[in-house]
């Protein structure tokens, strides 16, 4: 399940460089447009919520996972196919990419992966999948930057769509047995969809994922996701040896400076090869805690809700800031960074006066 996160995370994630390329440059969209679109993506990934609690208690829930890749798998391989699409169709196409994404991770993420798992090592699992599904932010944009200049978008969506058919066969090796229905289950439902007790927590991720999609929107090479992903095995590194022990408030705000230093080296130093392991390092610790947060949160049976909630942080701000990027601020770099900087130092003032107090005050675990 964790293996199947990172190549469903992956076959979004190679789209984040790589379709807008194809977007301006291909389908002739403004810069404008192409941030509606990208920008698309965050309400679709919000649309199946409500109704993803009805369909794995009467549906059976692996098939329900696999049923949402394969729509994402043709909502992919379209723009091959299909050429001339209008700004309006592009951000249908989009819309429709994150209904797809969104179902396809809330049944495997708050459902699935947690069936898999005794009860007493459920966090754990939470946690490394959703790692796993971390590292696809890395691997996917640099292997479609690397693909697309040689290829173009059809190597992206063969790239795409042979990840999600790996996700298919490693889903259905697993058994999940069928569960009768309860006999009144609502059609909407908050249930596996959003912790509404986590409002402060969930908009202080938001201030993160959106600084970072709107860093995400620049013209980023190959070796800046490369070197991400070193910055998140040092994060991985430093929970285990460094902030085993510490102060649980130390963790948020270490990661938080860490970003807010990447970003400052990003308008200073562009080229610095200190500048993508510092934004890894910061992303990994703040994205871990918030999601271990958010689970302490959450009462019992609210587990999976609690996992929906982080997927919806962490995805719809990272499209919302890719859209921001793409709308406000084309040819402008320096004022984009600013305005990311502005969002990370939000995050810090917000959550070292507010948010973890009021953690402490609500927690349930």
């Amino acid at each position: 399940m964790a293996i199947a996160n990172l190549l469903l995370s992956l076959s979004a994630t190679i789209l984040i460089p790589t379709l807008p390329l194809w977007m301006q440059y291909v389908e002739g969209l403004s810069a404008q447009e192409t941030g509606w679109a990208m920008s698309a993506f965050a309400i679709g990934l919000f649309m199946p919520g409500p109704f993803c609690s009805y369909l794995v208690q009467h549906y059976r829930r692996n098939m329900v996972c696999i049923w949402a890749v394969i729509m994402l798998a043709l909502t992919i391989t379209v723009p091959y196919y299909v050429h001339g699409m209008d700004a309006w169709t592009v951000v249908l196409l989009r819309l429709l990419q994150g209904v797809a994404f969104g179902l396809a991770q809330m049944v495997l993420a708050s459902t699935l992966t947690i069936e898999t798992c005794e009860s007493f090592l459920r966090t754990e699992a939470n946690h490394s999948a959703t790692w796993f599904g971390r590292f696809a932010l890395s691997l996917g944009p640099m292997l479609g930057l690397l693909l697309y200049p040689q290829s173009g978008y059809g190597a992206i969506a063969l790239v795409s769509v042979g990840s999600l058919a790996v996700t298919i066969l490693l889903v259905l090796m697993v058994h999940f047995p069928f569960r009768v229905p309860a006999s009144r289950v609502r059609v909407l439902s908050l249930d596996r969809f959003f912790l509404s007790s986590s409002l402060p927590l969930y908009l202080n991720l938001m201030f993160v994922t959106v600084g970072l999609g709107l860093l995400l929107s620049l013209q980023l090479t190959p070796d800046f996701y490369g070197l991400l992903m070193i910055g998140f095995l040092l994060a991985l590194l430093a929970q285990r040896f460094v902030f085993s022990d510490a102060d649980l408030k130390s963790e948020v705000v270490s990661g938080l400076l860490l970003m807010l230093a990447s970003v400052l080296i990003l308008l200073f130093q562009p080229v610095s090869p200190l500048l993508s392991p510092l934004l890894g390092l910061g992303l990994g610790l703040t994205g871990s805690r918030f999601l271990l947060f958010l689970i302490k949160l959450s009462r019992h049976c609210q587990r999976g809700t609690a996992q929906s909630t982080f997927l919806l942080g962490w995805e719809s701000g990272l499209a919302i800031g890719l859209g921001l990027g793409y709308t406000l601020f084309e040819d402008q770099r320096s004022a984009l960074l600013m305005v990311a900087l502005m969002l990370y130092a939000a995050a810090l003032l917000l959550y070292a006066t507010y948010t973890h107090t009021w953690f402490m005050n609500h927690k349930n675990r």
